[in-house]
C-alpha cells in the first residue's frame, strides 16, 4: 500500500498519456490508437494481448457515415487461478463547449488531475495499472488471473464492445466494472437508454423563394410542432417514478426523455431541407424498451404530421438495456476492499441505483451473469462529461489499494467464494 502511494507520479503519467489519445463516442475514431498505448503499458506485466473487432454491421447506424473500426484489447496473463474480468469502456464523450484548457492535454491544479475522461473512466485505467505494478514489485501472490478488457462504446453505442465480447463467449470468471463511484455504494443497479435519431426532410430553395406559395418547405420550422410535443412527453415521462433505491439524500429515481442534439440548415440563404435531432430516454426497471420506443415513435409521427410535405424517417442509434440487481457472492469481499482502499467503515456503505446507465445489461442477457461488482472514480463533485471533468491522485491511490487488496489472496481469504468451493 506505501509503494503505492510512492509511486502516483507514474500512474498520473499514464493518464495523461491516455487523457492525448482522442477515444471520443461519436464518432469513436481513436480505439486502435488507444489499444496500442495500452498493450505498450501492459506488457512488461507479462500479459498478452488479442484485439477483438466488433463487425461494423452490428454498429453501423443505417444511414450515418462509418466510423471504426470498434477495436476492444482483451490482455490475458494465465497462471491457472479464477479469472477476475477488469472492465474499462475506454471511449468518452465529446468535449463540451466551455473547457478553459485543451481537454486532451492533462492538467494538474494540486491533487487535481484535469482532462477530458480523467474520472470517467480513464483514471481508473491508471489506478488499476498501479496496483498490478505493485503486486509485481511487492511479490503479492493473487487470488485470481486479472483479465483487463478495454472496450468499446459504452457512452450510448448501438452495440458496445463488452456486448460483443459476452455474445462471442469471451467473458470468463466475475468481472469488476470501473464505471462507477468512489463513493461507499453498494450498486443495485440501473435504468436503460436509447438514443432515437429523428431526420425531418423539407425542401431547400434559395431563401428568397422561400416564402412564396408551394416554393420549399423549411425543415427546422418544421419541426416546430414535434419540439412541442417532445416537450409535453418529457414532463409525462418525467412523472414515471422507479422503487430502484436513489442515492442516500436524493429524489425518487424518475424516467427521462432530452432532446440530446439537433442539427439543420447550411447557410442563410439557403431554406433548410434536414433536421436531424436525437431523443435520449432513460427509461426505468418498471418500463419496458419496446413500449417506450413506440411511445416516441406514435409522438414524432402525430406532430410530422401536422406539416404537410414534411417527410420523417427513425432509427436506433444506441442502446444500453438496464442492469438488474448485480449482487452477488463477491461482494462482500469487494466493499471490505474498498474500505481499505478509501477509508471506509462498514457502516458507511448504502446501496443504491442509478438513473445513469451500464452497458452490463447485456452482459446479464446475453451470459446469464447476474452478479457485476461495481467501482470507480465517480462523485458528484468531479464534473463528468462536462468542462473541468477531474479525478485526484488521493482517489486514483485509494482505487489502485482497493483493487490490489481485491486481488491478493492473503486479503480476507475466509470471503473468496471460490475458496468455500474448492473445500467444499
Amino acid at each position: 500500500m506505501a509503494w503505492i502511494a510512492g509511486e502516483i507520479e507514474s500512474a498520473a503519467n499514464d493518464l495523461g498519456a491516455m487523457i492525448a489519445v482522442d477515444t471520443s463516442f461519436p464518432p469513436g475514431r481513436g480505439y486502435d490508437a488507444f489499444a496500442d498505448l495500452m498493450e505498450g503499458l501492459v506488457a512488461p506485466l507479462g500479459f498478452a494481448h488479442e484485439r477483438v473487432v466488433v463487425p461494423e454491421a452490428l454498429w453501423q447506424v443505417p444511414g450515418g457515415p462509418a466510423f471504426g473500426p470498434r477495436t476492444n484489447l482483451v490482455s490475458t496473463r494465465r497462471s491457472g487461478k479464477p479469472v477476475c474480468g477488469l472492465y474499462f469502456h475506454v471511449d468518452t464523450v465529446p468535449a463540451a463547449p466551455g473547457w478553459q484548457g485543451d481537454p486532451l492535454r492533462m492538467a494538474r491544479d494540486g491533487d487535481k488531475l484535469i482532462g477530458l475522461g480523467a474520472a470517467d473512466m480513464k483514471g481508473c485505467i491508471a489506478a488499476v495499472l498501479l496496483a498490478l505494478r505493485a503486486a509485481e514489485a511487492c511479490n503479492v501472490a493473487l487470488a485470481y488471473d486479472p483479465m483487463l478488457l478495454f472496450c468499446t462504446d459504452e457512452e450510448g453505442g448501438l452495440f458496445p464492445g463488452i456486448r460483443y465480447l459476452a455474445e462471442q463467449g469471451r467473458l470468463e470468471g466475475h468481472v469488476l466494472n470501473f464505471n462507477g463511484s468512489a463513493e461507499a455504494r453498494i450498486w443495485a443497479g440501473c435504468f436503460g437508454l436509447f438514443n432515437l435519431l429523428v431526420r425531418l426532410r423539407g425542401q431547400a430553395v434559395h431563401a428568397g423563394e422561400g416564402n412564396r406559395s408551394g416554393s420549399g418547405l423549411n425543415a427546422i420550422e418544421g419541426a416546430l410542432p414535434l419540439l412541442d410535443a417532445l416537450v409535453v412527453l418529457k414532463a409525462r415521462v418525467a412523472t414515471r417514478l422507479s422503487a430502484l433505491p436513489p442515492p442516500p439524500g436524493k429524489p425518487a429515481l424518475a424516467a427521462q426523455l432530452n432532446i440530446a442534439t439537433i442539427n439543420g440548415g447550411t447557410a442563410g440563404g439557403q431554406v433548410p431541407a434536414l433536421l436531424e435531432l436525437t431523443i435520449n430516454r432513460r427509461y426505468a426497471p418498471e418500463e419496458r424498451f419496446e413500449e417506450a420506443l413506440a411511445e416516441i415513435e406514435a409522438v414524432v409521427r402525430e406532430a410530422v404530421a401536422k406539416t404537410p410535405g414534411l417527410s420523417v424517417e427513425t432509427a436506433l442509434v444506441g442502446h444500453l438495456a438496464l442492469t438488474s440487481d448485480p449482487t452477488g457472492p463477491h461482494w462482500p469481499r469487494w466493499q471490505r476492499a474498498m474500505g481499505q482502499g478509501f477509508g471506509y467503515a462498514p457502516e458507511e456503505f448504502r446501496k443504491w441505483g442509478a438513473a445513469s446507465c451500464s452497458d452490463f445489461g447485456w452482459v446479464q442477457r446475453t451470459t446469464g451473469m447476474q452478479e457485476v461488482l461495481l467501482g470507480g472514480l465517480g462523485r458528484p463533485s468531479r464534473n463528468i462529461h462536462a468542462p473541468g471533468e477531474h479525478t485526484t491522485t488521493a482517489d486514483v491511490v485509494a482505487l489502485a489499494r482497493s483493487v490490489l487488496a481485491y486481488l491478493a489472496a492473503d486479503f480476507a481469504p475466509e470471503l473468496i467464494p471460490e475458496n468455500t468451493s474448492s473445500q467444499s
